[in-house]
């Protein structure tokens, strides 16, 4: 228990923000800067070892009370204060009033163990980055009593996994309690959902991420039997049958929970569901059985459902998704309130060329589930939008409706310290925490040149640290001498770094393709390099696992391996010191297979250079002022050709351009042309990489209009939406684009207006349930239109026998083959897309 004076304390250690506020870290490290130390910056644990006698003593130390008071005050103010999202929202009428979050991990703090990789550091950067910018963002997901897994090595160098069991009780957590009006009183929330032929019960727990609250789902109740409480044991473990069972608590727990959350708190309802990948797909099904439990039929329930849903895919590659057996669906909701069984294996189906139609696609769900989808880079956007053009076949790749959104960091969780304060001293006015783009980016182009490489310098050193004591803790699980790593590494050598999953296509061991070279890179008797290495592979991953001790057997060559090293347990304790004492970040990955690849992102952000394949984000934002890019040879004969010039030419841009830059330093031994990379890294990409940017893109371009579309569809309104829907399908096949014809003079030149006119046959629709559009590009070589442009004919009006004029006007726009079509979409107001329905008519199209 603590003093009463001291009671504010216990508030700070159960809000996460101090994860990324430094003052009230240092708050706590005062209390006992030992014992922080050794409970590795955990509030919640430093408190719980302080001795009775310290907590007495600071009691009344009028100094730390006074500290306390303003650290209080400061997160009072950030809870309750306007930010930027009140400020939009005053403006925006339809602007959200909450958004459903869901995301199967969460990396908030290494405290919370609850991520394995990018996925989950992105959804904690999204929560901790809504909670500055005061987005109403309430977050789901699940409790894993054994997080993920941690990772050691053998003696050979074979990845080791272990999972300790988590007591939630001693973690930043509080159970969900409240009376919900359903007799239990006001205990704790228990959410229940059907799990095949019975129920699984949940309780919930409560993280506090700023002015966010984050919902985790634990099955571990005596309520549930055996096999039921080990649901929530291990994030991405288990069998099909295990994933199923935690996708579902996910989703229709997931949007259960918020309900008893909102119910209790008396917080508004979410207007928007955000599904962050497919594994919480099933929460448009609970909201589905919700409108038919209110007595909407199946397709309006769907309509409402869809306007409300975003969707957002982050794997560039078929075997990312979850897919489902269509018998072990078709079990799991046989009893699912009024849903028939058929109705929901019908949105997951993989009914599409090169589709497996005993396959239930969570992704494929996903999308159908959602009026809106994204990708995470541009790049990515075009992957996808190759990837699932599959339910939209007969419509241009560009105009598939997945955009994309590309994603950001979390800048204050992420930045150095000394590095943040250098840049808010540069910043006139003082930025805010929660308007990051009131920083001055180039403001470090005033600091002395000598200042900021001393910085660097440092912030090389503190990496080398906590290596040496990583590498010794590591030799000493090996069984081997640990001497040597007190060593390892130089605070005057590059340090490229490299720390990532480690699934095939990242290429953790392209690095390795010619040893001999690496080698006398890394021992120049002048101009070294060195390497700190890290990254788990999957449990079930043996060909991962077997890169790694490719790359650790490497590494513990003893001509080598004080300048490479290999840590194992990546994590975000170990990335804090990571990004900023690296030089360069590098990033190898067969190109387009990188969704986005925020890691390059946190290391500019501290003034590290990327080398990296023109993937994801990189693809977007590369500058050579920011960095270096390796050349992709997509078009080589196989894989090992490839890898081998790839490879070569990551040798070449390292040994021929970033050594010689690193290393040309004047006399005070200060290299100002990489300075001058530094300052132009964080200049140019610091506002690009920005967290605050991709949530407000997504405030904007996304949660915005799905506000707008699910308050504009109310029970009538979705009822005649799907009735029309309904009615088009039935129509469409008498919809016939009879002949297109055009005017133009005998020469045409660039400027020239081209006349087009085309004939329509609408059957049984009316002219109000089409848009005839005029489709122009350039012409291929195999006649196909390519950098297509639509505009719409005029509305049109009757002529003989059954069929429709429209017409229009191609203005010549540039030389060469221009080509041009005529087709027929649907129109309706509440469509978000043309291509929504899947239909479309052009001229030649066999009518079945």
């Amino acid at each position: 228990m603590l003093p009463d004076e001291l009671a504010p304390l216990s508030e700070l250690a159960l809000n996460l923000r101090w994860s990324w506020h430094a003052d009230t870290r240092r708050l706590f490290s005062t209390i006992d800067p030992e014992l922080w130390r050794r409970t590795g910056g955990d509030p919640v644990r430093l408190l719980a070892a302080v001795p009775p006698e310290r907590l007495t003593r600071l009691a009344a130390d009028r100094r730390f009370l006074t500290n306390l008071a303003l650290i209080q005050e400061d997160l009072d103010e950030y809870l309750t204060g306007d930010r930027w999202y009140q400020r939009y929202a005053a403006e925006v009428p339809a602007a959200p009033a909450a958004i459903g979050y869901f995301s199967p991990e969460f990396g908030i703090t290494e405290v919370l163990p609850q991520y394995s990789g990018g996925l989950g550091i992105l959804a904690g950067d999204h929560l901790k980055t809504a909670s500055d910018l005061g987005a109403p963002i309430i977050g789901v997901g699940l409790l894993y009593r054994q997080g993920y897994f941690r990772q050691a090595l053998d003696g050979t160098g074979w990845q080791q996994e272990q999972y300790p069991l988590l007591d939630p009780n001693a973690l930043p957590l509080t159970l969900l309690h409240g009376d919900l009006g359903d007799g239990t009183g006001d205990g704790p929330v228990r959410i229940e959902v059907p799990l095949g032929d019975h129920r699984l019960v949940a309780q919930v727990w409560l993280a506090r991420v700023g002015r966010v609250p984050l919902l985790l789902l634990d099955s571990e109740l005596e309520a549930n039997t055996g096999p039921e409480r080990q649901i929530t044991d291990r994030l991405y473990g288990g069998g099909a049958d295990h994933r199923l069972a935690q996708e579902v608590l996910l989703g229709i727990g997931g949007v259960r929970a918020i309900r008893a959350y909102c119910a209790i708190t008396g917080r508004p309802a979410p207007d928007v569901f955000h599904t962050n990948e497919g594994h919480a797909g099933f929460l448009g099904l609970e909201r589905i059985r919700e409108y038919l439990a209110d007595g909407l039929g199946f397709d309006a329930a769907l309509e409402r459902t869809r306007a409300g849903t975003v969707f957002t895919t982050h794997t560039p590659v078929p075997a990312g998704i979850d897919r489902f057996p269509r018998q072990l669906i078709k079990d799991q909701f046989a009893d699912f309130g009024d849903l028939e069984p058929e109705r929901i294996l019908e949105l997951g189906t993989e009914d599409f060329d090169g589709g497996d139609p005993d396959t239930f696609n969570m992704a494929v769900m996903g999308l159908r589930l959602a009026q809106r989808a994204n990708g995470v880079s541009r790049l990515h956007g075009r992957v996808s939008r190759q990837m699932f053009r599959g339910l939209w076949p007969d419509f241009d790749e560009a105009e598939v409706p997945i955009g994309s959104i590309t994603n950001g960091v979390h800048h204050a969780s992420w930045m150095h310290p000394e590095l943040l304060e250098l840049l808010e001293a540069t910043t006139d006015s003082g930025a805010d925490g929660g308007d990051p783009d009131g920083y001055r980016w180039a403001g470090l182009a005033e600091i002395d040149a000598g200042a900021l490489w001393s910085l660097k310098r440092r912030m090389r050193g503190q990496l080398i640290t906590s290596c040496r004591e990583r590498l010794a803790a590591s030799a000493a699980h090996r069984g081997q001498p640990a001497e040597w790593t007190a060593s390892v590494l130089d605070e005057d050598v590059i340090t490229f770094g490299f720390a990532r999953r480690v699934p095939s296509y990242k290429r953790l061991t392209l690095m390795l393709r010619d040893p001999e070279r690496l080698t006398r890179l890394l021992t120049h008797p002048t101009r070294p390099i060195q390497l700190v290495v890290a990254g788990k592979a999957h449990p079930a991953d043996e060909g991962g696992k077997r890169l790694i001790q490719q790359l650790v057997r490497f590494a513990d060559e003893e001509q080598v391996r004080r300048r490479i090293v290999f840590l194992p347990d990546y994590d975000i304790a170990m990335a804090k010191p990571l990004y900023p004492g690296c030089d360069v970040w590098l990033n190898n990955p067969l190109r387009p297979y990188e969704a986005c690849g925020t890691s390059g992102m946190k290391a500019a952000l501290n003034g590290a250079s990327n080398l990296s394949i023109r993937d994801g984000w990189w693809d977007e934002w590369y500058d050579p002022a920011y960095g270096w890019e390796i050349p992709s040879a997509e078009g080589a004969v196989d894989q090992d050709h490839r890898d081998d010039l790839e490879a070569a030419a990551l040798y070449d841009v390292i040994e021929n351009e970033i050594v010689p830059r690193f290393y040309d330093a004047d006399a005070d031994g200060i290299p100002h042309r990489w300075v001058r990379l530094i300052r132009d890294a964080i200049a140019g990409l610091g506002p690009k990489v920005l967290a605050a940017r991709m949530v407000r893109d997504y405030v904007t371009d996304l949660y915005t209009p799905a506000a707008a579309s699910s308050h504009a569809l109310d029970d009538q309104s979705a009822e005649a939406l799907a009735a029309w829907k309904r009615r088009l399908r039935s129509g469409w096949r008498g919809v016939i684009v009879d002949h297109v014809a055009s005017r133009s003079g005998d020469a045409v030149q660039v400027g020239d207006k081209i006349e087009v006119s085309a004939l329509v046959r609408l059957g049984d629709l009316d002219p109000e349930d089409v848009r005839v559009e005029l489709v122009t590009g350039e012409l291929d070589g195999d006649d196909e239109l390519r950098h297509t442009h639509v505009v719409s004919l005029d509305t049109g009006v009757d002529a003989d026998s059954g069929l429709r004029r429209y017409s229009g006007v191609i203005e010549v726009g540039r030389a060469g083959g221009l080509g041009y079509t005529v087709r027929v979409v649907p129109h309706h107001d509440q469509l978000a897309s043309s291509a929504e329905l899947s239909l479309v008519r052009y001229p030649g199209d066999l009518v079945s």
